[in-house]
Order: C-alpha cells, then structure tokens, then sequence
C-alpha cells in the first residue's frame, strides 16, 4: 500500500539501520583475567571476549542485556554512569554467560518459564552469587542484588532459592497483630 493510500506525508523512514558495535575489550578491560569469566569460556576466553561487540545506548531505563539476534552486548550508558560499580560488575558476569548461553544455541529467553525458574537465568545468576561470594558479599546483600523492577516479591525469593541465597525473613503483617 502506498504512503498516499494510508494518507501519511511523503516522508522516508528507514526500515534497515546499521548498528554501531564497539570491541567489548577496548571499554571492559581486565575481564579476560577474571576467574569466574573464564569459568564461562574455559580456554577460550581471550578469543570470546575479542570477538564480543558491544553496543552502547542512551536511556535512564534498563541496565544491560545481550541480543537474542546475534548475541552482542547491549550497555545503558545511563546506568554505566550512576549503577552501582559492584552491581556493573556482577551484571558484566551475568550476562558473558548469556552471551556463551547463546553461542551454544541456547532459547535465552524460554517459552513456559517465569524470569526466576528461567534456566539460562538461574545458570547466570549462579554464576553472580558465586562471584559474589568471592567478593565477600553477604547472603542481605545478595538478595538486595537480585532485585529487579520487573520481579515481585514472591518471584525474588524463589529466584533466590533457585540461586541459593538466603531471603531475609518476610515483613511481619501489622494487620494481624
């Protein structure tokens, strides 16, 4: 159907846009050296990370993620700039095992699966909590880490427990005291 027919202005409108890519090593140095990210990619780590790209965006919304199209990684520059340093960090792990998760052909986003009995989350998110352990940090803080806007309470701690972090005992009910 012509733009007349759908009485839209002569305007163009790109369908096709070239995506900047930039090498994952030249902005997240060091990782090649971490423990846990070569418990992802094993002996190949080095090359992993050489041939990840990175795309970077602009938006106060959202963190990071990798592509379900070609597996890169997509940053929030937003949250780069003010996020935790800690945070940034477990969420880089995170998501270089989804980008490994991918390679291998893996759904990362499976159908008939809530976000907290997810596999490929539940493989990730171990993969943070043993880090962080590492990092000293506390089974409170843990949980404070796994908390996500998109989670409710109840999807928190049974993602938690799928995680094997302890939840910190439930808010008492007011109400029935």
């Amino acid at each position: 159907m012509s733009p007349k027919a759908l009485n839209l202005p002569d305007v163009q409108i790109p369908r096709i846009v070239r995506l900047k890519y930039r090498p994952f090593l030249d902005y997240f140095k060091g990782f090649e050296d971490v423990e846990a990210v070569r418990g992802i990619f094993g002996p190949q780590t080095k090359a992993a990370l050489r041939r990840l790209k990175v795309e970077f965006f602009s938006s106060k919304w959202g963190y990071m993620g990798v592509s379900d199209e070609d597996g890169h990684l997509v940053v929030s520059t937003h949250y780069l700039r003010t996020g935790n340093r800690r945070d940034i960090y477990l969420d880089v792990v995170h998501e270089l095992v989804h980008v490994r998760q991918f390679k291998e052909g893996k759904e990362l986003f499976p159908e008939g699966f809530n976000y907290p009995d997810a596999p490929t989350e539940i493989e990730a998110y171990r993969v943070c909590i043993t880090e962080g352990r590492r990092l000293g940090m506390t089974d409170r803080e843990l949980f404070q880490y796994l908390k996500v806007e998109w989670m409710d309470e109840k999807d928190l701690r049974k993602l938690a427990g799928n995680v094997g972090v302890k939840a910190p005992p439930k808010p008492r009910d007011r109400r029935r005291q």
